[in-house]
């Protein structure tokens, strides 16, 4: 196999430029073979000092004649031609210096900086002049050629340019950039975005920093990175076949004597027995078939014709008794059912027997538990349970038995309200906190909500792509971010996710840039900024959940996980000692690589809860750790629960996990220590409040107060104490729920966790 190179390109999309920078990114690769061969492929970068539309026009004519000079000019090599087409642009400028704004050239410098690189082959030619940077890197180091008219620019005098020829290998990278960009991020951001990242994704990562750096003016960038493709080539020399001996193609003749005429005498008999057996054949065939004829015969049949008159006459005979037969079954069973309809009553009257029991068997269990002065389920649980599953299942026999339903419906409740007491369901009071306008073009549309650092409700709307703050004194509602947002140079995309870090609300939108608000007053005002991640630009558009751990709240330091399925991992990031990003690589949380596709809520608080597929999990130092959510164990009334978020307002192993049940419209509560079933909330008297939550959180009650539940529908916030609405219709009280339970958070926003981050 032989190897020959190829060539990956990165240059900054020109709809990502600057609107003020001059510089003009010129790039052929011919596709002719003899002009590759001979003029190999052009990379040029046109810089300039200044920031203006003369300098922009004079780095284009600049970019244009070196492009025409060099592949029109065939005279001599490359490291010539390159040496004459730099010459011939200096001396253009110098004509038109004072059109274009570049100075009388009295001190010999020039605004004007070249970068030219030719690749033909494994051969590489580069020349600089001028502010334009030329940086080789060769197994993870850098190197920079050297250049003696970097600082004095394109002269208005002559120009000998110098060019540099080397070896270009498997792995070598190649970077043309402004001295703009170099200066305002260093040469070792440049080393590790091209040694890390495909040469696109450096450009982009490098131009991104630059511009959230706040850089202006220059930006040109070009990055080339050599790599091999294989190219098959023929293993040996083909020859042309030759006869192996004189005689080849003479007919073929025994070495043994006579054998030839021998074997034709044989050949020539074999064909005269066969002339004989196919003549004595066809004499056998002609005296057997004379044989046949001698036999007697019958004679043709003659085929007889009936008129049509007689056909029809025929059908209609046939259409009269079918109609006679038709008439005598319905006959016969219209009598047997006139004589034996009896029997019709009989069943009908056993099916409602057997379900008028069923009913007072329902009765009669129910009549057990409830009676004057009797309440099994708050005295004597173990003994109310068999009953009241059985009265539910006899109700339900005595249903489909015909009963009516007017008579089952009061006894059914009754029935289904002592098993939710035994299941501990409590039905709360719902309370609207904010609705917002329903007749909005476009229509609301909620997607997430925390509660903020400053114990405001922050909520995401996919709708107006915008997260909105909901003042807890006016309950009204503020933009903090938007799709297009401007600060620190970088422009918000949609906002994809919400969550909360010690002091700050933070935000992931779709360009994968992280966005933090801290708030600068109790009156709902806050600073947006981006937040430095390494390695944003390479997450993809396939992240599903993001959630924080903080370290110190007071110094704003937390880290970050992310549920990245293209991985296989929950992504961990560290944070920077002042709070300002996350410098380092992400590390893998889980021990081992696994799918994680199906991971739609994070949960931390020193130890991580997971929802995936509809389960509840816990895991610690990444792995599962045997905790297990128990069942309600109410599948006679509802089926199993399938998780879609769960949340907590206390700390790790202390108190209680709330998980929302989508299909059953209920929340249900958990022991965080051993995942044991505490209770489940209902709102009461309105069974589809629960039905469409897109996002919910927990404010934990102060001493034995109960906690707050706080959720979101399409276009509305509600909020419910976890305690009982009402009471029973018997006026037994329903449980309060452990609500109240558990250490609650020291600060609002703050991820609770008692031990080691995990």
């Amino acid at each position: 196999m032989a190897v020959r190179l190829q060539l990956k390109l990165g240059v900054v999309a020109e709809q990502d430029r600057l609107r003020d920078s001059p510089d003009t990114v010129v790039v052929v690769e011919p596709s002719v073979g003899s002009i590759a061969r001979s003029k190999g492929h052009l990379y040029l970068l046109v810089t300039s000092r200044l920031s203006n539309a003369r300098a922009a026009e004079a780095t284009r004519i600049a970019a244009e004649t070196i492009r025409n000079e060099y592949y029109y000019d065939e005279s001599a090599g490359i490291r010539v031609c390159l040496e004459k087409a730099i010459a011939s642009v200096n001396k253009r400028l110098a004509h038109q210096r004072d059109r274009l704004g570049l100075g009388n050239g009295t001190n010999g410098n020039g605004p004007i900086g070249i970068g030219v690189a030719v690749v033909r082959g494994n051969e590489l030619y580069v020349a600089t002049v001028g502010p334009a940077e030329a940086y080789l890197i060769r197994q993870a180091r850098l190197s920079t050629l050297p250049d003696p008219h970097r600082e004095r620019g394109l002269p208005a005098g002559e120009l000998e340019p110098d060019v540099w020829r080397g070896e270009l290998s498997v792995g070598d990278s190649l970077v043309l950039i402004s001295p703009n960009v170099v200066a305002k991020l260093g040469p070792d951001e440049l080393k590790d975005a091209m040694v890390t990242l495909h040469p696109q994704s450096a450009i982009e990562h490098l131009h991104q920093r630059f511009v959230a750096a706040d850089g202006s003016g220059s930006d040109g960038a070009i990055a080339l990175e050599a790599t091999e493709v294989a190219a098959t080539h023929k293993q040996r020399v083909l020859v042309p076949v030759r006869p192996p001996e004189p005689l080849a193609g003479a007919p073929d003749r025994s070495p043994i004597p006579l054998a030839d005429p021998v074997a034709g005498g044989v050949a020539a008999v074999q064909a005269g027995a066969r002339q004989a057996r196919d003549a004595a054949g066809g004499a056998f065939g002609r005296a057997f078939r004379r044989l046949q004829d001698l036999l007697p015969q019958r004679r043709t049949a003659y085929r007889r014709v009936s008129p049509s008159s007689a056909r029809r006459d025929t059908q209609r005979r046939a259409a009269v008794a079918v109609l006679a037969f038709i008439a005598v079954a319905v006959g016969l069973g219209l009598g047997i059912f006139a004589l034996g309809g009896g029997q019709v009553p009989k069943e009908a009257i056993s099916s409602v027997t057997t379900g008028q029991k069923a009913f007072e068997t329902a009765k009669a269990d129910v009549a057990q538990v409830f009676a004057p002065g009797v309440d099994l389920v708050k005295d004597d649980k173990r003994r109310a349970m068999p009953l009241l599953v059985d009265a539910y299942q006899q109700l339900t026999k005595a249903e489909k038995a015909g009963v009516s339903g007017s008579s089952i419906a009061p006894v059914r409740a009754q029935v289904v309200g002592g098993l939710d007491r035994l299941y501990g369901v409590v039905e709360v009071a719902d309370e609207v906190v904010y609705a917002f306008d329903a007749a909005a073009k476009p229509p609301t549309d909620l997607a997430a909500v925390v509660r903020g650092p400053d114990g405001a409700t922050f909520v995401l709307d996919r709708a107006t792509k915008a997260v909105y703050r909901i003042d807890p004194k006016t309950k009204k509602p503020a933009a903090v971010l938007r799709f297009g947002s401007r600060a620190g140079g970088t422009i918000a995309g949609t906002p994809k996710f919400l969550t909360v870090g010690g002091p700050d609300l933070l935000v992931l939108d779709s360009k994968n840039i992280l966005w933090r608000w801290r708030a600068a007053n109790s009156a709902g005002r806050g600073t947006l900024a981006p937040i430095r991640v390494n390695g944003s630009a390479s997450w993809g558009d396939d992240i599903t959940a993001i959630g924080t751990y903080v370290k110190s709240f007071d110094d704003g330091l937390y880290n970050l996980y992310l549920v990245d399925p293209s991985e296989k991992q929950i992504r961990a990031y560290s944070p920077a000692a002042d709070g300002s990003g996350f410098p380092q690589r992400s590390t893998g949380w889980l021990d081992a690589a696994r799918p994680v596709d199906k991971i739609t809520e994070l949960h931390i608080d020193g130890d991580i809860f997971v929802v995936e597929g509809g389960a509840v999990s816990r895991y610690v130092a990444g792995n599962g750790e045997g905790w297990k959510a128990a069942a309600p164990g109410d599948e006679v009334l509802r089926e199993k629960p399938r998780y879609t978020f769960v949340t907590s307002g206390t700390d790790r192993r202390t108190g209680t996990l709330y998980g929302y049940d989508a299909e059953n419209g209920r929340v249900i509560a958990l022991e965080k220590a051993d995942g044991k079933y505490r209770a489940q909330y209902r709102v009461a008297g309105d069974p589809k409040a629960l039905a469409d939550v897109r996002g919910m959180y927990v404010i934990p009650g102060v001493n034995d107060a109960p906690a707050t539940l706080v959720w979101i529908t399409a276009n509305t916030v509600h909020q419910a104490f976890l305690a009982a609405a009402s009471s029973d219709a018997d006026g037994s009280p329903a449980p309060s729920g452990p609500a109240g339970s558990g250490r609650p958070s020291t600060k609002p926003g703050a991820s609770t966790g008692a031990s080691a981050a995990p």
